[in-house]
């Protein structure tokens, strides 16, 4: 017997599931090209090139369609602000991952999700129960397990990672509040807004011209790299629901202990690899918690 044929419905979340491990793949590599980056060039000029690819993909993407609409928001503001916090959060990535496995970085920056629903109380009004409390805290002890300070393996470039996903909680925080507001596209063209612009003042006193071919290449994918995959997750978000998509999201982590290994010949040690699932578990059982609530 036949299976019956999926419903449009069903089409839409295994389309938004496998764009979201798309994404996925993405993203490792992406850091990847700013670790090596990064111990060669300033990282704010690594962190401008990312910001500035993106502004030119998206601006390419939308602007036959939506022209000079893209650029109208009703809460300029609050979309800088928004920006400012991305850029802080990329540039502190970049600072950290220069001194960081790949996949060790990836596994810190997982803890967004938890920062979101630790801040989501004060600042948005979204009251967190103890079944929150507890993922939030089982969270945090699988960072220490991945990042073991006052260990021989530990490096202070971690912090730098903890601080990124702190600032990209907040940024999450802050698209919350305008998700209602722009268009989506609007709210994805001025995330990088800031970093592609403002770091133009300085760039011309920090810049180290590319030494080689390889070099042009990964500044010229990042860009490409990070504004494809933010645009593959926005659309997943619009095809399924976000407790359906979201932990597909840890297959970044996979993608990451895969691009370390074939890049730089780093793989996870068993506490890193026990950190990492105590992380995963927790946000598992946040959105789970969540879904259960609504």
């Amino acid at each position: 017997m036949s299976a019956p044929p999926r419903t449009a419905e069903q089409r839409n979340i295994l389309l938004g599931i496998a764009f979201v491990c798309i994404a996925g793949t993405m993203f490792p590599f992406m850091n990847a090209f700013s670790k090596t980056l990064a111990q060669t060039y300033p990282v704010p000029q690594v962190s401008w090139a990312r910001f500035f690819g993106h502004v030119v993909f998206l601006a390419i993407l939308f602007m036959p369609t939506r022209g000079w609409r893209l650029l109208i928001t009703r809460r300029p503001k609050l979309q800088l602000t928004r920006s400012a916090i991305q850029f802080v959060s990329n540039l502190s990535f970049t600072a950290g991952i220069a001194y960081q496995p790949v996949a060790d970085a990836a596994a810190i920056s997982m803890t967004g999700p938890l920062i979101v629903a630790l801040l989501a109380w004060p600042m948005l009004g979204e009251r967190t129960g103890l079944v929150q409390a507890g993922a939030i805290l089982l969270g945090f002890v699988g960072v220490l397990f991945v990042v073991r300070p006052g260990g021989d393996v530990f490096h202070p470039s971690a912090l730098f990672i903890l601080g990124s996903a702190v600032c990209y909680a907040l940024y999450q925080i802050f698209t919350r509040k305008v998700a209602n507001i722009d268009p989506p596209e609007t709210t994805t063209f001025y995330s990088s807004l800031f970093g592609a612009i403002g770091m133009l003042v300085i760039l011309p006193f920090i810049w180290v011209t590319p030494v080689s071919v390889r070099d042009v290449i990964y500044f010229c994918s990042l860009g490409v790299l990070g504004g494809a995959g933010h645009y593959l997750i926005v659309r997943a978000l619009a095809w399924a629901p976000a407790n359906i998509i979201s932990p597909f999201q840890y297959f970044q982590l996979f993608g990451s202990v895969i691009v370390g290994y074939l890049m730089f010949s780093q793989l996870p040690d068993a506490m890193t690899w026990l950190g990492a699932s105590i992380i995963m578990a927790a946000g598992l059982l946040l959105g789970y918690s969540q879904t259960r609530r609504r």
